[in-house]
């Protein structure tokens, strides 16, 4: 069984009405995870997407670098980096770059995309996802052995690569996959990395822990991780209306690409819960254990800088986050 870690999560995205500039909002969120990492944060996470009006975070491994060199605890990765849109030797070498910044302490989630206008913007249609990703992730496995190979593909070809500088993270940094379907459940499965549920859980976890348990694999044995946002508060009223509005703000982007994609939002089913947990230390630590213990939930990461919502306002929430309700939440489900 993994050890439990709990998290924040950045998207960078700046509201045009917010009055910040980005480099002004790179700089606060700099300083939040410093504090972060001296408070008990385990993860920092980033999300990826482009050309976003409202600047969402396109390229995660510089900002990963940055906060590298200020932290000495924090483990960096992603939910997700969008593999098509990353060529894997290049995506090899700067995570070996992050990886010796780090000292090892970098992961990776992968993801294939769906928003349209992405694919468009990098001149190749979404037709070519499914290859992109799925050689992606191959050319990532052989470039993380730190061995000499060659790779042929349909998308890829690649004669006697070795990735240099070698990797601190023996093996190279552990790979997740996420999904919000059954392939790419099966894909999680197929390539044997820590694994990013998402969307209906008979579409995602079910099918996951189906296919580990039919190869005689243990789910118990992989890392499952997630975004679940959460505000720990005594004064739930006020505290959360501002906290609402910015979660409104921030779906509304993720409703066009599902509209724009037709892939499956408000599809009928339970979903894997990402909604925000919102109330006491007590509240939180109960409603948290009982999420983890039913989905076998090892990471978790909140929304540390909700869009629109100064960065002060959300740090008496994180200090309670970490100094009260990780310590209580981690006793109890060891």
């Amino acid at each position: 069984m993994h050890g439990l870690r709990i998290g924040v999560c950045y998207d960078f995205r700046n509201p045009p009405d917010s009055g910040l500039t980005d480099s002004y909002l790179y700089d606060e969120i700099l300083e939040q995870v410093k504090w972060l990492d001296q408070i008990g944060a385990d993860l920092v996470w980033f999300t990826e997407h482009h050309f976003i009006e409202d600047s969402y975070l396109p390229s995660w491994i510089p900002v990963a670098g940055a906060m590298a060199s200020v932290t000495k605890n924090v483990c960096f990765g992603t939910d997700i980096c969008l593999m098509p849109f990353n060529h894997p030797i290049r995506l090899a070498e700067d995570l070996a770059v992050l990886d010796n910044i780090s000292n090892g302490r970098v992961e990776v989630g992968l993801g294939m995309g769906y928003a349209p206008h992405e694919f468009k913007g990098f001149g190749f249609p979404v037709s070519h996802r499914l290859s992109l990703m799925n050689e992606g992730i191959e050319v990532l496995q052989r470039c993380f052995k730190g061995e000499k190979f060659s790779y042929k593909g349909k998308r890829y070809n690649f004669e006697d690569v070795k990735i240099t500088p070698g990797y601190i993270h023996e093996g190279g940094p552990p790979l997740w996959i996420a999904a919000m379907s059954e392939p790419g459940a099966l894909r999680a499965a197929k390539y044997d990395t820590n694994f990013l549920p998402q969307g209906l859980r008979k579409k995602s976890f079910d099918p996951w822990v189906k296919a580990l348990q039919e190869s005689d694999r243990n789910p118990s044995d992989y890392r499952v991780g997630i975004i679940r946002s959460i505000l720990v508060t005594n004064n739930k009223e006020s505290d959360w209306e501002p906290i609402r509005q910015s979660e409104r703000y921030r779906m509304e982007l993720y409703k066009r690409f599902f509209e724009e994609s037709g892939e499956g939002f408000g599809d009928p089913g339970e979903p894997i819960p990402q909604t925000w947990i919102v109330g006491t230390v007590e509240e939180c630590v109960e409603e948290l254990k009982k999420f983890i213990l039913e989905f076998g939930i090892t990471d978790i990461v909140t929304m540390a800088a909700p869009p629109g919502i100064r960065l002060k306002e959300m740090s008496a929430s994180l200090e309670l986050l970490f100094r009260e309700v990780v310590p209580r939440l981690k006793k109890e489900i060891s």
